[in-house]
Protein backbone atom coordinates (compact mmCIF):
# COMPACT_ATOMS: atom_id res chain seq x y z
CA UNK A 1 0.00 0.00 0.00
CA UNK A 2 1.44 3.40 -0.95
CA UNK A 3 1.54 6.35 1.42
CA UNK A 4 -1.20 8.30 -0.35
CA UNK A 5 -3.63 5.39 0.03
CA UNK A 6 -2.60 4.98 3.66
CA UNK A 7 -3.14 8.68 4.26
CA UNK A 8 -6.59 8.61 2.68
CA UNK A 9 -7.56 5.68 4.88
CA UNK A 10 -6.58 7.67 7.97
CA UNK A 11 -9.50 9.98 7.11
CA UNK A 12 -12.11 7.20 7.04
CA UNK A 13 -13.73 8.28 10.31
CA UNK A 14 -12.84 5.21 12.32
CA UNK A 15 -10.93 7.55 14.62
CA UNK A 16 -10.03 11.22 14.72
CA UNK A 17 -6.69 11.77 12.99
CA UNK A 18 -4.41 13.83 15.22
CA UNK A 19 -1.75 15.59 13.14
CA UNK A 20 1.14 17.22 14.99
CA UNK A 21 2.65 19.94 12.84
CA UNK A 22 6.42 19.68 12.37
CA UNK A 23 8.75 22.36 11.05
CA UNK A 24 11.80 20.33 10.01
CA UNK A 25 13.03 16.75 9.62
CA UNK A 26 14.08 16.56 13.27
CA UNK A 27 10.71 17.54 14.71
CA UNK A 28 8.88 15.33 12.21
CA UNK A 29 10.94 12.28 13.16
CA UNK A 30 10.40 13.05 16.85
CA UNK A 31 6.61 13.16 16.43
CA UNK A 32 6.68 9.94 14.42
CA UNK A 33 8.62 8.27 17.24
CA UNK A 34 5.84 9.27 19.65
CA UNK A 35 3.31 7.29 17.62
CA UNK A 36 1.87 9.82 15.17
CA UNK A 37 0.21 7.88 12.32
CA UNK A 38 1.03 10.74 9.92
CA UNK A 39 2.90 14.02 10.08
CA UNK A 40 1.83 17.44 8.84
CA UNK A 41 3.95 20.56 8.59
CA UNK A 42 3.21 24.09 9.73
CA UNK A 43 4.08 26.63 7.06
CA UNK A 44 4.76 29.19 9.77
CA UNK A 45 7.17 26.91 11.63
CA UNK A 46 8.92 25.85 8.44
CA UNK A 47 9.31 29.46 7.35
CA UNK A 48 10.66 30.60 10.73
CA UNK A 49 13.10 27.69 10.91
CA UNK A 50 14.36 28.61 7.44
CA UNK A 51 14.65 32.30 8.35
CA UNK A 52 11.57 33.67 6.59
CA UNK A 53 8.31 35.17 7.77
CA UNK A 54 5.10 33.24 7.22
CA UNK A 55 2.61 34.14 4.53
CA UNK A 56 4.08 33.24 1.17
CA UNK A 57 7.49 34.82 1.82
CA UNK A 58 9.52 31.61 1.61
CA UNK A 59 10.82 30.71 -1.88
CA UNK A 60 9.07 27.66 -3.28
CA UNK A 61 12.39 25.86 -3.78
CA UNK A 62 13.09 26.20 -0.06
CA UNK A 63 9.63 24.86 0.82
CA UNK A 64 10.11 21.85 -1.46
CA UNK A 65 13.62 21.16 -0.17
CA UNK A 66 12.40 21.17 3.45
CA UNK A 67 9.53 18.84 2.53
CA UNK A 68 11.90 16.44 0.77
CA UNK A 69 14.21 16.37 3.77
CA UNK A 70 11.30 15.62 6.09
CA UNK A 71 9.99 12.84 3.84
CA UNK A 72 13.48 11.34 3.86
CA UNK A 73 13.30 10.44 7.55
CA UNK A 74 9.68 9.26 7.81
CA UNK A 75 7.90 5.97 7.28
CA UNK A 76 4.43 7.44 7.89
CA UNK A 77 2.60 9.73 5.42
CA UNK A 78 3.64 13.37 5.23
CA UNK A 79 1.25 16.23 4.49
CA UNK A 80 2.87 19.56 3.62
CA UNK A 81 1.35 22.95 4.35
CA UNK A 82 1.97 24.49 0.94
CA UNK A 83 0.23 27.82 1.65
CA UNK A 84 -1.28 29.05 -1.64
CA UNK A 85 1.21 27.07 -3.72
CA UNK A 86 3.64 30.02 -3.75
CA UNK A 87 2.32 31.14 -7.13
CA UNK A 88 -0.84 32.57 -8.68
CA UNK A 89 -0.56 30.42 -11.82
CA UNK A 90 -2.37 27.07 -11.44
CA UNK A 91 0.03 25.29 -13.80
CA UNK A 92 3.07 26.55 -11.91
CA UNK A 93 1.53 25.34 -8.65
CA UNK A 94 0.78 21.96 -10.20
CA UNK A 95 4.39 21.56 -11.33
CA UNK A 96 5.62 22.42 -7.84
CA UNK A 97 3.26 19.89 -6.28
CA UNK A 98 4.50 17.24 -8.70
CA UNK A 99 7.96 17.85 -7.25
CA UNK A 100 6.52 17.22 -3.79
CA UNK A 101 4.97 13.97 -5.02
CA UNK A 102 8.34 12.93 -6.44
CA UNK A 103 9.87 13.64 -3.02
CA UNK A 104 7.46 11.22 -1.35
CA UNK A 105 4.85 13.65 0.01
CA UNK A 106 1.39 12.08 0.45
CA UNK A 107 -0.71 15.21 0.99
CA UNK A 108 -0.77 18.98 0.94
CA UNK A 109 -2.74 21.82 2.46
CA UNK A 110 -3.63 24.45 -0.11
CA UNK A 111 -5.34 27.63 1.07
CA UNK A 112 -7.55 30.30 -0.41
CA UNK A 113 -6.65 33.22 1.85
CA UNK A 114 -7.82 36.47 0.28
CA UNK A 115 -7.81 34.98 -3.24
CA UNK A 116 -11.09 34.40 -5.04
CA UNK A 117 -12.30 30.82 -4.46
CA UNK A 118 -12.16 30.20 -8.20
CA UNK A 119 -8.39 30.73 -8.10
CA UNK A 120 -7.92 27.94 -5.58
CA UNK A 121 -10.34 25.69 -7.45
CA UNK A 122 -8.27 26.15 -10.61
CA UNK A 123 -5.11 25.20 -8.72
CA UNK A 124 -6.75 22.05 -7.32
CA UNK A 125 -7.96 21.00 -10.77
CA UNK A 126 -4.53 21.63 -12.33
CA UNK A 127 -2.77 19.57 -9.64
CA UNK A 128 -5.15 16.64 -10.01
CA UNK A 129 -4.94 16.72 -13.81
CA UNK A 130 -1.15 16.79 -13.92
CA UNK A 131 -0.84 14.10 -11.25
CA UNK A 132 -3.25 11.84 -13.16
CA UNK A 133 -1.25 12.33 -16.36
CA UNK A 134 1.80 11.06 -14.48
CA UNK A 135 -0.12 8.15 -12.93
CA UNK A 136 0.28 9.75 -9.48
CA UNK A 137 -1.97 11.15 -6.77
CA UNK A 138 -1.82 13.39 -3.71
CA UNK A 139 -4.35 14.17 -0.98
CA UNK A 140 -5.38 17.83 -1.29
CA UNK A 141 -6.68 19.22 1.98
CA UNK A 142 -8.24 22.52 1.00
CA UNK A 143 -7.97 25.20 3.66
CA UNK A 144 -10.55 27.94 3.57
CA UNK A 145 -9.78 31.03 5.61
CA UNK A 146 -13.37 32.21 5.97
CA UNK A 147 -13.05 32.07 9.77
CA UNK A 148 -9.34 32.63 10.19
CA UNK A 149 -9.31 35.83 8.14
CA UNK A 150 -12.91 36.92 8.59
CA UNK A 151 -13.83 36.57 4.92
CA UNK A 152 -17.55 36.70 5.73
CA UNK A 153 -19.53 38.37 8.54
CA UNK A 154 -20.40 36.32 11.60
CA UNK A 155 -23.64 34.50 10.97
CA UNK A 156 -22.80 34.08 7.30
CA UNK A 157 -19.58 32.10 7.66
CA UNK A 158 -21.06 28.61 7.54
CA UNK A 159 -22.90 29.44 4.31
CA UNK A 160 -19.71 30.88 2.79
CA UNK A 161 -17.68 27.82 3.84
CA UNK A 162 -20.25 25.54 2.22
CA UNK A 163 -20.28 27.60 -0.97
CA UNK A 164 -16.51 27.33 -1.24
CA UNK A 165 -16.46 23.67 -0.23
CA UNK A 166 -18.77 22.76 -3.13
CA UNK A 167 -16.46 24.55 -5.55
CA UNK A 168 -13.33 22.92 -4.15
CA UNK A 169 -14.86 19.45 -4.08
CA UNK A 170 -15.95 19.77 -7.69
CA UNK A 171 -12.36 20.70 -8.59
CA UNK A 172 -11.05 17.50 -6.98
CA UNK A 173 -10.26 18.36 -3.33
CA UNK A 174 -9.95 15.41 -0.94
CA UNK A 175 -10.53 17.23 2.36
CA UNK A 176 -11.81 20.51 3.79
CA UNK A 177 -9.85 22.40 6.45
CA UNK A 178 -11.82 25.16 8.19
CA UNK A 179 -9.15 26.81 10.34
CA UNK A 180 -10.51 28.91 13.19
CA UNK A 181 -13.98 27.30 13.29
CA UNK A 182 -14.67 26.42 16.94
CA UNK A 183 -18.41 26.55 17.69
CA UNK A 184 -19.89 23.03 17.98
CA UNK A 185 -23.13 23.92 16.19
CA UNK A 186 -21.25 25.44 13.24
CA UNK A 187 -18.86 22.49 13.08
CA UNK A 188 -21.84 20.13 13.04
CA UNK A 189 -23.49 22.09 10.22
CA UNK A 190 -20.39 21.94 8.05
CA UNK A 191 -19.80 18.24 8.72
CA UNK A 192 -23.42 17.41 7.88
CA UNK A 193 -23.41 19.36 4.63
CA UNK A 194 -19.99 18.44 3.21
CA UNK A 195 -19.05 15.04 1.79
CA UNK A 196 -15.34 15.72 2.27
CA UNK A 197 -13.52 14.83 5.53
CA UNK A 198 -13.54 17.95 7.70
CA UNK A 199 -10.38 19.18 9.42
CA UNK A 200 -10.27 21.72 12.26
CA UNK A 201 -7.36 23.20 14.16
CA UNK A 202 -6.38 23.34 17.81
CA UNK A 203 -7.55 26.87 18.57
CA UNK A 204 -8.84 28.73 21.63
CA UNK A 205 -12.40 27.57 22.27
CA UNK A 206 -12.33 24.50 20.03
CA UNK A 207 -14.00 21.39 21.56
CA UNK A 208 -11.74 18.62 22.84
CA UNK A 209 -10.76 15.72 20.63
CA UNK A 210 -13.49 13.39 21.90
CA UNK A 211 -16.19 15.98 21.27
CA UNK A 212 -14.82 16.72 17.79
CA UNK A 213 -14.95 13.02 16.91
CA UNK A 214 -18.58 12.89 18.06
CA UNK A 215 -19.33 15.87 15.84
CA UNK A 216 -17.95 13.94 12.87
CA UNK A 217 -14.68 15.82 12.43
CA UNK A 218 -12.10 13.54 10.81
CA UNK A 219 -8.86 15.45 11.34
CA UNK A 220 -7.38 17.72 14.03
CA UNK A 221 -4.27 19.81 13.34
CA UNK A 222 -1.95 21.31 15.95
CA UNK A 223 -1.18 24.30 13.72
CA UNK A 224 1.83 26.40 14.63
CA UNK A 225 1.22 26.20 18.39
CA UNK A 226 3.89 23.62 19.23
CA UNK A 227 6.50 25.50 17.22
CA UNK A 228 5.54 28.81 18.83
CA UNK A 229 5.77 27.30 22.32
CA UNK A 230 9.24 25.94 21.63
CA UNK A 231 10.42 29.26 20.19
CA UNK A 232 9.22 30.91 23.40
CA UNK A 233 11.06 28.35 25.54
CA UNK A 234 14.24 28.76 23.49
CA UNK A 235 14.01 32.55 23.77
CA UNK A 236 13.68 32.34 27.53
CA UNK A 237 16.60 29.96 27.89
CA UNK A 238 18.75 32.03 25.56
CA UNK A 239 17.90 35.17 27.50
CA UNK A 240 18.81 33.48 30.80
CA UNK A 241 22.09 32.22 29.39
CA UNK A 242 23.07 35.63 28.02
CA UNK A 243 22.26 37.25 31.35
CA UNK A 244 23.71 34.71 33.78
CA UNK A 245 25.65 32.06 31.88
CA UNK A 246 22.99 29.51 32.87
CA UNK A 247 20.21 28.47 30.47
CA UNK A 248 17.76 28.02 33.33
CA UNK A 249 15.66 25.28 34.92
CA UNK A 250 14.31 23.91 31.62
CA UNK A 251 17.73 22.39 30.94
CA UNK A 252 16.92 19.80 33.57
CA UNK A 253 14.05 18.62 31.35
CA UNK A 254 16.19 18.29 28.24
CA UNK A 255 15.96 15.05 26.26
CA UNK A 256 19.10 12.96 26.74
CA UNK A 257 21.71 13.30 24.01
CA UNK A 258 21.76 9.54 23.38
CA UNK A 259 17.98 9.44 22.96
CA UNK A 260 18.09 12.20 20.39
CA UNK A 261 20.97 10.52 18.57
CA UNK A 262 18.95 7.33 18.39
CA UNK A 263 16.14 9.04 16.49
CA UNK A 264 18.40 9.99 13.60
CA UNK A 265 21.18 7.42 13.33
CA UNK A 266 19.45 5.29 10.68
CA UNK A 267 17.27 7.10 8.14
CA UNK A 268 13.91 5.37 7.85
CA UNK A 269 14.16 5.26 4.08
Amino acid sequence: MNLVTTFKQLHDGSRLLHLPNAWDAGSARLFESLGAPAIATTSAGVAWAAGYSDGGQMPVDVAIAVAANIARVLTVPLSVDFENGYDDDPQAVALSVLRLIDAGVAGINLEDGHDAPQVLAAKIAAIKELAAQEGRDIFINTRTDVYLKGLAPEGERVAEVLRRAALYQAAGADGLFVAGMVKPDEIAQVVAAVALPVNVMDWPGVPDAEALAQLGVRRLSAGSGIAQALWAAAAGMGRDFLATGNAGPLVAQAMPYAQLQGLYQQPAR
